[in-house]
């Protein structure tokens, strides 16, 4: 991960402009550099996983423009080839060197060519203005906000929090220029519906995901993975390490009480012989954790904070402990796929557009957990399955092929990588959601902290400070007043709770979790 901070004008000084930069610096500890381009000032802090030396820093300039870009773009070495053909000269082997070259010849196309995650912020000389960019999915964060009339661009919220009175997230697949917010890309657009057989169908999926998961095993700096033993997670270390023909690095994370799925990670690093490390944590690593974890996330929305103090503990303990510097995840495979509430759906079109819904606002729940836990701890995250082909691919499959007629949920997935990938039992294992599946008494402990928290009378009173996203629970109280004390006033960051598509029959429940609906069965046992 790296950050960067943008904006044109002078409503605020250098210095204010730093400290809030700064706020970020461990989302790029290597190096800083701030530069300035007429009134137009461009903030860089390096994490550095491509390009490895000083020649590799940011913001690079081309020809008066300037540019500074939080992202991994795959597939860049074919595009560094044609701009040689054009007589440019690069000077560092990062991927993000052909951003400005790219901008000159195509302008503001290129942002639909790119296979990136990615978020960057371009100063046209030209134009003496500042673009911004998002990837489609907003694997990659920013935020923006206004001051005095000058629109700010920043990587997290916290930079801009006692700059810009309203902070909002940049959309995902827009691009910013001239004042406006233009879509390039729409990733739950289908075009075409896939009618192909069962057969076709998975071979695809196969393929494009092991494409996804090659392309994102490209680094300089030494690679981790994160393994929880569900499907997702051990499909991408299956694959990576037959990728690469030698024991990769992974990590688990379970509860001293009930670590529900050490075990099947463990058996799922035997069977790949990878080197893997289990870390415990205790009732008292969580609660202690919860409050630096909302900090960091910048939401207060229930599954998120639950699913990310095992994921921030984690990565804290890799940091510490290891030279890894990126992280292969599992995440945006149930959003394609299907939840275990998604058994529920009343149609393929329900399906279908909940996933869409659940795609579109992915920014803002599990990649933005996946950003955060592992950017705080100076490591980059890598989401195999936020392919940009492989999710329009799947999101392009008749959606009548992705209900569960098959009694078992993402039944696609699982036949797509039948064979030596994984023992049989662990493909066709239901998972339970991660925050439970760190350990159910994990999700116990933070209620019976919220409920030490609050008294009955404490909570009626509390909850009705609150207009937009109303907490419901002593939980969900806990998490907004926590929420308030770093992001004050900008609760609309969030859209709204995560939750079960509330309108379907056996979803109307009153907790994120999986466990509280009535098809979990023993899926976490």
């Amino acid at each position: 991960m790296c950050s960067i901070m943008g904006f044109k004008g002078h409503s605020i000084s250098q210095e204010e402009f730093k400290a809030g930069f700064d706020k970020t610096i461990s989302r790029g500890p290597d190096m800083a550099k701030v530069m300035t381009f007429n009134d137009a000032t461009l903030g860089f802090e390096r994490l550095a996983i491509m390009g490895l030396t000083e020649e590799g820093m940011q913001p690079f300039v081309l020809n008066g423009n300037a540019v500074v870009c939080n992202g991994e773009v795959y597939g860049f070495r074919p595009i560094k080839e044609e701009l040689i053909k054009d007589g440019y000269t690069f000077r560092s082997d990062s991927d993000c060197e052909i951003l400005l070259p790219m901008y000159e010849k195509y302008g503001t196309d290129m942002f639909r060519m790119l296979d990136a995650e990615y978020a960057c912020i371009i100063y046209d000389e030209k134009s003496d203005s500042l673009l911004a960019a998002r990837d489609p999915i907003g694997i990659r964060p920013l935020f923006y906000g206004y001051k005095d009339g000058e629109i700010f661009f920043a990587s997290e919220a916290k930079n801009l929090v006692g700059i810009c009175d309203e902070i909002k997230a940049f959309p995902p697949g827009h691009y910013y220029k001239d004042g406006e917010f233009i879509s390039y890309r729409d990733m739950t657009e289908v075009t075409s519906v896939v009618k192909d057989d069962l057969d076709t169908v998975c071979k695809n999926i196969h393929d494009k995901l092991v494409t996804g998961i090659e392309k994102r095993l490209d680094a300089d700096a030494p690679l981790g993975f994160l393994l929880s033993g569900g499907l997702d997670s051990s499909l991408v270390c299956a694959v990576s390490a037959k990728i690469l023909k030698k024991p990769i690095r992974t990590f688990a994370i379970g509860m001293s009480t009930d670590a529900i799925d050490l075990k099947y990670a463990k058996e799922v690093a035997d069977y790949i012989g990878s080197d893997h490390k289990e870390i415990i944590i205790t009732k008292e690593d969580v609660i202690e954790a919860l409050p630096t974890v909302i900090s960091i996330l910048g939401t207060y929305d229930i599954t998120t904070i639950r699913a990310s103090i095992g994921m921030y503990l984690i990565c804290k303990a890799i940091h510490e402990t290891t030279d890894v510097r990126v992280l292969m995840t599992g995440e945006i495979s149930d959003e394609l796929f299907g939840y275990k509430y998604t058994d529920f759906a009343p149609s393929a079109k329900a399906f279908q557009d909940e996933a869409a819904k659940r795609i579109r606002e992915l920014y803002m729940y599990d990649v933005l957990r996946a950003d955060r836990c592992i950017s705080v701890n100076s490591m980059e995250a890598r989401v195999p399955f936020g392919d940009l082909d492989f999710v329009s691919y799947v999101m392009s499959i008749d959606p009548e092929m992705k209900l569960n007629k098959y009694n078992k949920g993402k039944y696609l997935l699982r036949h797509a990588f039948e064979g030596d990938y994984l023992p049989y039992s662990i493909l066709m294992r239901e998972k339970a959601a991660f925050s439970d599946a760190v350990g159910h008494s994990m999700v116990d402990y933070l209620k019976m902290h919220a409920e030490e928290t609050y008294s009955d009378a404490e909570y009626e009173k509390a909850v009705k400070k609150f207009d937009f996203a109303t907490p419901f629970t002593k939980e969900s109280l806990l998490y907004r007043e926590i929420f308030e004390k770093y992001y004050p006033g900008q609760a609309k960051m969030v859209a709204d709770f995560w939750m079960p598509n509330k309108e379907w029959e056996g979803c109307n429940v009153n907790d994120p979790s999986a466990r509280v609906l009535a098809n979990y069965g023993a899926s976490g046992e």
